[in-house]
């Protein structure tokens, strides 16, 4: 089940909002400039797939985006607790950051827990299946895959080279919950 809980930037033990509906999370997201959607594939997708027959289930979702959003570039990212890279691929991500363009994500399989450090809050976003997220451009946020990764994710870019961070030096992440933690509570 998706989830958004939003805390103070200097507590990370208790949230002060918690929401599970999608149309809450999305107005509350909304609020803070950040989109969040759920598609539906327009065509069977299965495990193990290929990147074109995932991109061509969500044709539609993807052209739509580009064309509001100037993306340039799709591809699909798919990380298993069988990957062996797992753990330098999660720490990558786990330190707070920002890009030059938003991260847009969707979530074909698995789930994934973006955090986003907005306006003395953090905005604790954990994504399922069917979900869409996109981090606006210059929001610091990190992302955690958890110790076992499994997802499947479509990824929309402006620039072609891809994923570019910029890290802020800040050791906030490692104050908020943990992707494995959330998913005990």
């Amino acid at each position: 089940m998706s989830r958004l809980r939003i805390f103070s930037d200097s507590d990370g033990t208790a949230p002060h909002f918690t929401a599970t509906e999608h149309a809450a999370i999305a107005a509350k997201l909304a609020e803070l400039g950040v989109r969040f959607e759920r598609w539906q594939a327009q065509g069977s997708v299965a495990a193990g797939d290929p990147a074109e027959v995932v991109m061509a289930a969500y044709r539609s979702d993807i052209a739509r985006l580009k064309a509001e959003g100037g993306y340039q570039s799709v591809d699909v990212v798919s990380l298993t607790p069988a990957h062996p890279q797992k753990a330098e691929l999660r720490k990558k991500f786990l330190d707070e950051h920002t890009h030059a363009e938003d991260e847009v994500r969707f979530f074909v399989a698995g789930s994934g827990l973006f955090s986003l450090h907005l306006h003395g809050q953090v905005c604790e976003v954990l994504c399922e299946q069917g979900d869409l997220i996109a981090v606006p451009a210059a929001t610091k946020h990190w992302f955690d895959m958890g110790p076992e990764p499994s997802f499947v994710a479509i990824r929309l870019f402006i620039n072609p080279a891809g994923w570019v961070a910029c890290f802020t030096g800040s050791d906030i992440a490692q104050r908020f919950p943990r992707y494995e933690v959330d998913r005990a509570s």
